[in-house]
């Protein structure tokens, strides 16, 4: 099912039909459906201790199924899951989006789908559990501990793999809400995009962009009409969390530093500054040249001309041959 239809179906029907659609839509993908009460088991009944975190429209819980029939196994048995449960009817488009991207699109480095449930008002998906968490678990982390250069490299070229895949399809796909929450990790770091929810198919026929309304988080998101290069700046906004091991946005520091891209611009345009805004945690420990090749690439990406920005598939290129 088109996801333009999507979009009819779920702008004609009233409130009180809403679920019988969604569940309608839900038969027509390919994810496997999984009952209600297998998910209950397999979390405990979404025990506290079981909680993985929390977002706007839901939350997050490790469970455990059996990987042969998807039915709810004891803890540490079985196959790890991650379990993301919405709030009530919250968010229903997202969750729709995602489940529609999410069934539809495999690669390595896109999260993997198992199942979803939506049953009366309880709407879920199950996904492989990532043991790693998230970049923003490691990169902003209060502990000594941070990522090594190695591994900034490696999340950041798994990232642009999986923007280069949905950019390169037949009908392209613009995530449209990138962000470094989104990037998930496995056991050896290995990088996989998730979350959907603002995923868009991109321009086809004489259209130029999807929308000129401004999607995604402040401070990753571009100004100006939704392409695909809009994923360009979210994702050099994401190298320079890597380089300088801050947030695209923060309240805590002065005025003129809250907003990364605004910070950084003076120095990565200065060939003799740009090392100022390296990450302290990494204590030195990076190749200079190498360092700055990002550093002008994430320059390049978050141009406030989307023309002078580089495509996807250019800036994998670039990460992969470092």
């Amino acid at each position: 099912m088109h996801l333009n239809c999507i979009n009819s179906l779920y702008m004609k029907t009233s409130e009180a039909s809403r679920i019988s659609t969604e569940t309608i839509i839900a038969e027509s993908f390919t994810s496997q459906s999984i009952e209600f009460k297998e998910i209950k088991k397999a979390t405990e009944n979404f025990r506290p201790n079981s909680l993985l975190g929390e977002g706007r429209f839901d939350y997050v819980y490790k469970g455990w199924i059996h990987e042969y029939n998807l039915t709810a196994a004891k803890p540490g048995s079985g196959m790890a899951v991650a379990v993301k449960k919405w709030k009530g009817l919250q968010g229903r488009q997202e969750w729709m989006y995602k489940l529609y991207y999410l069934s539809k699109l495999q690669h390595p480095n896109l999260v993997k789908l198992i199942g979803h449930c939506s049953e009366e008002d309880n709407m879920l998906m199950v996904y492989e559990f990532m043991p790693n968490g998230s970049l923003v678990d490691h990169l902003f982390a209060r502990r000594n501990q941070s990522l090594s250069w190695a591994t900034r490299i490696k999340v950041a070229t798994g990232a642009a793999r999986a923007l280069s895949f949905l950019h390169g399809l037949e009908i392209q796909v613009i995530h449209g809400g990138f962000k470094s929450g989104d990037i998930l990790l496995d056991g050896e770091f290995n990088a996989k995009l998730s979350d959907f929810g603002l995923a868009r198919n991109g321009p086809t026929g004489d259209m130029t962009h999807v929308s000129t309304r401004v999607m995604g988080t402040y401070g990753y998101a571009a100004t100006g009409r939704l392409t695909a290069k809009s994923d360009v700046y979210g994702f050099g906004v994401i190298l320079l969390e890597l380089l300088t091991g801050r947030f695209a946005y923060d309240m805590l520091k002065v005025l003129q530093e809250q907003n990364l891209v605004n910070w950084v611009q003076p120095y990565l345009l200065h060939k003799r500054k740009w090392k100022r805004i390296m990450d302290t945690k990494l204590e030195g420990r990076y190749p200079q040249n190498g360092a700055y090749i990002v550093a002008t690439l994430a320059c390049k990406c978050v141009s406030q001309d989307p023309r002078k920005r580089p495509t996807m598939a250019e800036v994998l290129v670039a990460l992969e041959q470092l």
